[in-house]
């Protein structure tokens, strides 16, 4: 008995399906926290369409839940950011849309910012609101992002600074919600997170003159558009976590899904 025991637990502790009762199993995954509350949604709607299925994901970042899958502890990873060569040994599969959004708090009345402006203020080039046109402000700017283990920040990186590393200054948290929280208590923040943590407290500032909404992002017009990944074994992937993803990817039912969640269906039938 003593010998079951430990094997279940080391089956559990290497990342592979786990019968959670008789009949069910438990698909284990990690990663994505800007994709987190799109995937929670879908991992909700299809156990209650296939009740033996149920999911436990940890939202440790994008970066951390690849090296998961990459040393067997997770099945699969939620991924905000392109494939790079470390991620040797994985698939990476596109899910749905995503809008990196730019926002300020509700005392910052700016409506619109330029790449090259965000860069210089996440490279502490522009370090005061006042060389910021549009903002009321002319206190001193408090940039936040996110933290190396996000695949947000490499996409940050990529698609803003150029794959420069932000300054010292900038406040790397864990993130999205960590994200909104600084927002939304400082007036002379300005931070980045996903189109689903949008929401109140917080103001979203074009881009170029493009807005992070729903219909730019799905004609890829906003310049923040991204894919949202799910990242497999490249070797032996779970089937499980296939049938999953293909029902994610293309269903009506998970198209319905990911725009209630605050995602943009990009495969979707009917969308």
């Amino acid at each position: 008995m003593r010998l079951k025991l430990l094997a279940i637990a080391a089956a559990g502790l290497m990342g592979f399906a786990v019968p959670a009762s008789a009949g069910a199993t438990t698909l284990i995954g990690s990663g994505s926290v800007a994709a987190q509350p799109v995937l929670e949604a879908l991992f909700a709607k299809y156990h209650k369409l296939h009740h033996s299925i149920k999911f436990l994901y940890t939202a440790n970042g994008g970066n951390a839940g690849v090296a998961d899958v990459q040393q067997g502890r997770s099945m699969f990873a939620g991924q905000a950011r392109l494939p790079l060569p470390s991620d040797a040994g994985t698939t990476y599969i596109k899910m749905y849309l995503d809008g990196l959004c730019i926002d300020v708090n509700p005392a910052n009345r700016l409506s619109n910012i330029s790449i090259s402006k965000l860069r210089s203020i996440y490279l502490a080039h522009t370090t005061n609101w006042s060389d910021v046109r549009g903002s009321n402000l002319s206190t001193t700017i408090d940039p936040v992002g996110r933290d190396t283990n996000g695949g947000t920040y490499n996409f940050f990186l990529q698609a803003v600074l150029n794959n420069q590393p932000p300054a010292s200054n900038v406040n790397a948290l864990t993130s999205d919600g960590l994200v909104v929280n600084a927002v939304k208590h400082d007036k002379n923040a300005i931070g980045y997170d996903g189109l689903a943590w949008q929401g109140p407290g917080q103001r979203k500032v074009k881009v170029d003159g493009k807005a992070c909404s729903p219909r730019l992002i799905k004609k890829l017009k906003y310049p923040l558009s991204r894919y949202i990944w799910l990242v497999v074994p490249t070797h032996h992937p779970n089937g499980k976590v296939l049938k999953f993803a293909d029902w994610a990817r293309r269903s009506h039912a998970a198209g319905k899904v990911i725009a209630r969640a605050g995602g943009v269906p990009a495969f979707n039938k009917g969308f």
